[in-house]
């Protein structure tokens, strides 16, 4: 396939260079506007494109693709995660799907660890009394918060971020446990120091904090349910910065209100942009708006990544990224 007229639509805004270099590169569409494309939208875009970039807020379902015309061949996701995308459906039709993955590894497992320390110490509790003018001298018993040394964190999903994580942790002394649908070699265990849980009820009923860094998927869908919540000790925290699905937001709230979990930091929901009302205000919750890989850095190679993607495409050869659908 020719690249000098391949038809590429952005569905959101990138930054300045990615746009400017897509557009050296392609006869690319932007979206200025910078709002998320709705369905009708989408359907118009695969009709008329070659290939289609899109992000985390882009449905590109089924009854999407199912539309495409005959010239459309890519979608060239921005963004890690492609459960947005129907990759099955788009490999029956001959469409391939492409990432960006490891350009956010250390962005998203600082946020990650951001909020392992936040939400045990108490500190946006502390920054809200301060803001409101409540601080009036330190006290013994005041604001005391949990230590990080010393306590479990149990890590579900030990990819690449599941272990910039655990490296991050580890030298704050926290002890690493973990749950993946695999070990991960005993190299990295000895790095890590880290234990193998291949039950996850029992790993969730001995852990102090706990980080969700798995992918949504449809195995991972409520994956910390009410019942497994329970399981966790009252004193124990939860944070979450992979999708919002893998946990039962309602459960997760009630758990919070109830006393029966400590806290909870959240940089990502089970129904973005919205998020669970009973969850709002709590004292004893972060909520981030899904910023665990916004730097400029890795938006920026992003780009680079979707660039190059294409441009292997186009030339006729196996883009880098090409994400292989799961078989059923």
């Amino acid at each position: 396939m020719s690249d000098t007229r391949l038809k590429v639509i952005v569905t959101r805004r990138l930054p300045d260079a990615v746009e400017l270099r897509l557009k050296e590169l392609f006869d690319t569409e932007l979206n200025p506007s910078d709002e998320a494309f709705s369905q009708d939208q989408l359907i118009d875009a695969v009709k008329r494109a070659d290939v289609l970039v899109s992000t985390v807020t882009d449905q590109v379902d089924g009854q999407v693709l199912s539309q495409s015309g005959e010239q459309f061949k890519m979608v060239a996701q921005f963004g890690a995660g492609v459960d947005n995308i129907d990759v099955q459906t788009a490999n029956a039709r001959g469409i391939t799907v492409t990432n960006t993955p490891g350009v956010l590894t250390d962005d998203t497992a600082d946020v990650t660890m951001a909020l392992i320390l936040a939400v045990p110490r108490r500190l946006y509790e502390g920054i809200e009394l301060m803001e409101a003018g409540k601080f009036d001298g330190w006290a013994p018993t005041w604001m005391m918060g949990r230590r990080l040394s010393g306590k479990r964190l149990g890590i579900i999903g030990m990819g690449r971020i599941g272990q910039a994580v655990a490296r991050r942790a580890k030298a704050f002394g926290l002890q690493i446990h973990y749950h993946n649908r695999k070990k991960v070699s005993r190299l990295i265990e000895e790095e890590l120091d880290a234990t193998f849980w291949d039950s996850l009820d029992q790993m969730l009923s001995r852990m102090d904090i706990v980080s969700v860094n798995c992918p949504h998927t449809p195995a991972t869908f409520h994956l910390l349910n009410a019942r497994r919540l329970e399981l966790m000790k009252p004193e124990a925290f939860i944070v979450n910065t992979a999708r919002g699905e893998v946990i039962d937001e309602a459960a997760l709230a009630g758990a919070l209100q109830s006393g029966k979990l400590a806290g909870a930091g959240l940089d990502v929901f089970e129904r973005e942009p919205a998020v669970n009302p009973d969850l709002v205000g709590l004292p004893n919750v972060i909520l981030l708006p899904h910023m665990g890989s916004a730097t400029v850095e890795g938006r920026n190679e992003m780009g680079e990544k979707v660039i190059i993607n294409i441009k292997t495409f186009a030339d006729g050869h196996r883009p880098p990224d090409r994400v292989i659908p799961a078989i059923l």
